[in-house]
């Protein structure tokens, strides 16, 4: 079985690059949202804790079974712990065979913000070109340089409460063509923006901004960490935009729309992809994505990572399997060792 390091992750995106890795990832996660009817799809499965979530995400079609383990501890950055780590295994589904463990916290961000990028071609103007960010955290650069790879951004605005957050940002963005403006608060981020992002982890109700803030024909991806009772924006909001989610059993329970009724719901994201329904109607119309990460994206990158780690030999094979002579001899592997 392949396993793939952190380091790994790294060279491979060396190998092919940031921006090619989200076209692929883009493309891929199309490729799957437009055969949606061949999944067998669930919401994912949690455990609540005092501080935080613990959750599993399954999702398999024919060929392969992905799921991914991941957690969100809002508090962890006080510990010096990431607020979320995860972890995701691919198997055939002819044997039922694990053939790849990975790292997925940086494939959970790369996902995410590919999916959000996806999203805006059916509910965003194709010429946006400016940007706004509430919530510089471990999310911020992935989501900016997925909608710069496909976008032709001026402007990124951006506001987080934590100034270290800010900094950190603009550090890391430096180096970008786009102009970075900080801002003082959301609405101020948020004000003209083409493109506005959420992304914050905080696990309460809260209005990060309201209609009247938000340009005419904008386009929201709300992606901040979701749970029941944690909210970014407010029902009064939610009911002036067009919204589409991922998975409405899910979403209904943990994302924005749980302040909402499923008839409010304009479309699930493959059923744009698929043109079953519209997406934009014209460039005053203000949409909204209310993503809460779903199984089926997970899937996306693993198969995208597991075809580009084979093709790049990057990974490492690990007898996590057992490997009897005789397959109906497992107790024959502790012999074998015995004698050694």
């Amino acid at each position: 079985m392949k396993i793939l390091s952190v380091t790994d992750i790294r060279k491979l995106i060396q190998i092919i690059g940031l921006q090619n890795f989200f076209k692929q990832l883009i493309g891929a996660l199309e490729e799957d949202f437009g055969r949606w009817n061949e999944f067998t799809l669930t919401s994912r499965y949690g455990m609540f804790f005092p501080h935080g979530v613990i959750e599993l995400m399954p999702c398999a079609d024919r060929q392969f079974y992905t799921f991914k383990y991941v957690n969100g501890y809002p508090d962890n950055p006080l510990q010096g712990k990431l607020t979320v780590v995860a972890l995701g295994l691919l198997s055939e589904v002819g044997s039922g065979y694990p053939l790849m463990l990975t790292e997925m916290t940086l494939l959970t961000a790369f996902r995410t913000a590919a999916t959000g990028v996806l999203a805006a071609k059916y509910l965003a103007r194709e010429n946006a070109a400016s940007l706004a960010i509430i919530g510089t955290g471990a999310q911020a650069e992935f989501q900016v340089l997925a909608f710069a790879a496909t976008y032709p951004l001026e402007s990124v605005r951006f506001f987080d409460t934590d100034p270290l957050a800010m900094a950190k940002f603009s550090h890391n963005m430096a180096a970008q063509k786009f102009r970075l403006m900080p801002c003082r608060s959301a609405a101020e981020a948020v004000c003209d923006a083409d493109i506005a992002i959420t992304a914050t982890a905080a696990q309460k109700r809260q209005s990060l901004f309201e209609f009247e803030d938000i340009a005419p024909g904008a386009y929201i991806h709300a992606m901040g960490g979701d749970s029941p009772g944690k909210t970014e924006l407010s029902a009064k909001l939610l009911n002036r935009v067009k919204l589409v989610v991922e998975y409405k059993p899910q979403s209904l329970v943990e994302g924005e729309v749980q302040q909402c009724s499923a008839e409010l719901i304009h479309a699930e994201l493959w059923e744009l992809v698929c043109g079953k329904k519209p997406g934009r109607l014209d460039n005053q119309e203000i949409t909204l994505f209310d993503s809460v990460g779903f199984a089926l994206e997970d899937y996306s990158v693993l198969r995208v990572v597991y075809e580009l780690a084979k093709h790049y030999h990057i990974g490492t094979e690990s007898a996590l399997i057992p490997e009897p002579d005789d397959p109906k001899n497992l107790f024959g592997v502790l012999q074998d060792f015995d004698r050694q």
